[in-house]
């Protein structure tokens, strides 16, 4: 005897909701990244220039091609300092 086919249906609706949940994150991460693909097996040096590309453009995986640093950049220091106590 065959399964009747009203017992699949819930089955094809958690497959595409998975499918579209799968889809919805995939494109969220392309977008988050502008555009690009996801970096994977980043190191130190990677985060670095990773961090100095978002503070000359605005965006982590942005890249200038500019010669000379945007205004306020020499200003603009990765490294963090305490506060003096006087």
């Amino acid at each position: 005897m065959g399964v009747p086919f009203e017992a699949l249906i819930p089955y094809g609706i958690i497959l595409a909701m998975f499918g579209a949940t799968g889809a919805g994150l995939s494109k969220l991460r392309h977008w988050n990244n502008g555009g690009k693909r996801e970096r994977r097996s980043l190191d130190q040096w990677d985060r670095q220039m990773m961090n100095r590309d978002r503070r000359l453009t605005g965006f982590l995986r942005g890249q200038t091609d500019a010669p000379i640093a945007p205004a306020g950049f020499e200003l603009n220091n990765p490294w963090r300092v305490e506060k003096r106590f006087f």
